[in-house]
């Protein structure tokens, strides 16, 4: 039952990951692909949880924090440079 559940929400992330590839690549401004970015983050991470989830492994739990920590900073520094031009004050 879990590894059909597992399956499911595989190809659930994998379509959320394309409509944001596809936002990333359409989108009509720079903030819609910031954020196009950022849900991608979002979605990688639950996609590496939930391969961890699958194979019993807390190793793919630290990589998972790993990109969350990149992608906020990430997230911060183009948001910042968008909104004043630089990064450095």
């Amino acid at each position: 039952m879990l590894g059909s559940v597992i399956i499911f929400v595989f190809a659930m992330l994998g379509l959320a990951l394309l409509l944001n590839i596809w936002r990333l690549l359409k989108g009509p401004s720079v903030p819609d692909r910031i954020l196009a970015l950022d849900t991608m983050y979002i979605n990688t991470i639950a996609v590496i949880v939930l391969y961890g989830l699958h194979n019993d492994t807390s190793l793919y739990f630290e990589a998972a924090l790993l990109i969350a920590m990149l992608g906020f900073v990430s997230t911060v520094a183009l948001c910042k440079y968008l909104l004043r031009g630089d990064l450095i004050e």
